[in-house]
């Protein structure tokens, strides 16, 4: 093992040589797999990172305890085994022997360090409170406990014990998310920020970055100390964060692109007939909604939310604008998910649209609006994929309730319109959810009070923060279920987001291209991964 890892290791220095002394991603060989992921990465630190395309990249360079199986299910990662006690609160796992890409062991001690370290304010993660969950992570967090009172605890090098609050059937799925990736301690004390640069990045994955261009490319060679190195089929991934859908079909024309991670839904059939076996769509749990910043006086009443949207006519949208296989959204939570059968839906999902737009105007009207005070507000928008064709009609659906609703649209950068979203600085902002994990609460939680950064419209709601609390602790799955339905219910009705469509994924890929499976979390490791010859 030690001496084909030292050929790796020579080969591997060659190829960065060569690239490098060919201008970068330019020049690619057969084992170069290229990808294209749709928007800039803000960071390639796990605990950083919040957006589909990061964690494409992020993905490939680190391992948890789970990982994603090529169908994207949690299989074993760095656990080797699990027990979980009769009471479901404590999970111990033994831990397997793998080293850092610098040859340094991963221990369960890294664990507990990375545990620590994106639970605390000032790692700024935006996805900290999924960790919630932890025994008293939340009190962490907030600095009302110290860190031996955390609920993760590394007994030796290779066993860590993790503590719950409440049973949570669907940790496997948080244990495989980038929440809960390893970091190594000992090159974030030496580089501090600046340990995910290239020259300095540590990883436990397949693969470790080697390049990374803003705006231009990022570029990951094999780890040679990754478990089963010599087995991949590509010894480097390129990753191309462009969002022109029109420059990524020049691109696959010509040659320079093997995968992208979305397509021009509109021309589903045309794209079909111009790449033959390159169109790959599937059923996904992906919710795109639009929500309203609670935090202004302009959308502080439920009324005024609920008119803006019932106004909305989905159908137009999903039969004559979106991807084939979108279906109108009338709840937050999609179809098939674990663990619920749904269930709840916005109060006025079975009116006709033309009783919404009465219905709209009217409360508008009781709400202070008209000729003499019109309701102008500004929606923003994404710049990748469907987003752009859809705005106009959301603003026309908009404006059609009367001649004094007077909204703006504005598109964003993807990556900017979802800085924006976290930081509060919208109006109306567009975005949609990718399941993190299978379970209702992947998509409930956004909406927590306590949910910080990722509950962008700031929606506070005691009651609803009591259900979900109470279905957190309860061991009944039917019971469970009821609960959660009551709390999305609850929501929907207060109508802090618009839920808009459930989406399929779309994926263009190169048909020569082999391991790329469809599944419903539109996860795919570049590690399953192979070119036919």
């Amino acid at each position: 093992m030690r001496n084909s890892r030292s050929l790796l290791k020579a080969s591997l220095l060659a190829i960065t040589l060569t690239v490098a002394g060919c201008g970068g991603a330019s020049e690619t060989s057969p084992d170069t797999l290229r990808r294209g992921i749709s928007a800039n990465p803000d960071s390639v630190d796990p605990h950083k990172v919040s957006a589909q395309w990061e964690n494409i990249i992020v993905g490939d360079m680190f391992t948890g305890l789970f990982t994603d199986g090529a169908d994207a299910t949690p299989v074993l990662g760095m656990a080797e085994s699990y027990e979980i006690s009769e009471d479901g609160l404590t999970w111990t796992f033994e831990l397997r022997d793998a080293n850092w890409s610098d040859g340094v062991p991963v221990t369960a001690y890294d664990f507990e360090y990375a545990f620590r370290r994106i639970l605390t304010p000032a790692t700024a993660s935006q996805y900290a409170s999924m960790l919630y969950l932890v025994k008293n992570a939340e009190d962490f967090y907030g600095g009302e406990v110290p860190a031996e009172e955390l609920g993760i605890h590394a007994l030796d090098d290779h066993t860590l014990v993790i503590e719950l609050e409440y049973p949570a059937p669907y940790l496997p799925g948080i244990l495989k998310h980038y929440v809960s990736f390893p970091v190594p301690r000992h090159a974030i004390e030496e580089f501090g920020d600046d340990w995910t640069d290239p020259e300095n990045i540590v990883v436990n994955g397949p693969y470790r970055l080697a390049q990374f261009r803003t705006g231009d490319f990022l570029r990951s060679v094999v780890n040679p100390e990754w478990e089963g190195a010599e087995d991949l089929c590509f010894t480097e991934v390129i990753y191309y964060p462009y969002d022109d859908l029109d420059a990524i079909e020049r691109y696959i024309q010509t040659g320079r692109l093997d995968i992208n991670n979305s397509f021009d839904g509109q021309r589903t059939e045309e794209l079909r007939e111009r790449f033959p076996g390159w169109v790959r769509t599937a059923p996904a749990l992906i919710t795109t909604y639009y929500s309203f910043n609670t935090d202004l006086e302009l959308f502080s009443d439920p009324n005024v939310r609920n008119a803006l949207a019932m106004a909305l006519d989905r159908d137009f949208m999903v039969n004559e604008i979106l991807t084939a296989g979108y279906i109108p959204a009338y709840s937050m939570v999609p179809p098939g998910t674990a663990n619920y059968d749904g269930g709840a839906e916005v109060y006025w999902a079975d009116m006709s649209l033309e009783e919404r737009m009465v219905e709209a105007r009217s409360l508008l009207e009781e709400a202070g609006y008209g000729p003499d005070n019109p309701l102008e507000f500004e929606y923003t928008y994404r710049s990748t994929d469907d987003n752009p064709r859809v705005a106009p009609a959301v603003q026309a659906s908009w404006m059609e309730i009367a001649d004094w609703v007077n909204p703006q649209i504005l598109q964003k950068e993807t990556q900017v319109q979802y800085s924006l979203l976290r930081q509060g600085d919208f109006q109306i902002g567009d975005g949609a959810w990718v399941a993190d994990f299978n379970d209702p609460k992947n998509f409930l939680f956004l909406l927590q009070s306590n949910t910080g950064a990722m509950n962008y419209g700031r929606y506070d709601n005691p009651e609803f923060d009591a259900l979900m609390d109470q279905a957190d602790r309860e061991q009944d799955l039917d019971v469970r279920a009821d609960l959660l339905e009551q709390a999305e219910q609850m929501m929907l009705d207060d109508m802090p987001i618009i839920p808009m469509w459930y989406q399929v994924s779309k994926n263009l890929v190169d048909p020569t291209i082999t391991g790329f499976e469809d599944n419903a979390d539109d996860v795919h490791r570049s590690r399953y991964m192979c070119r036919e010859s």
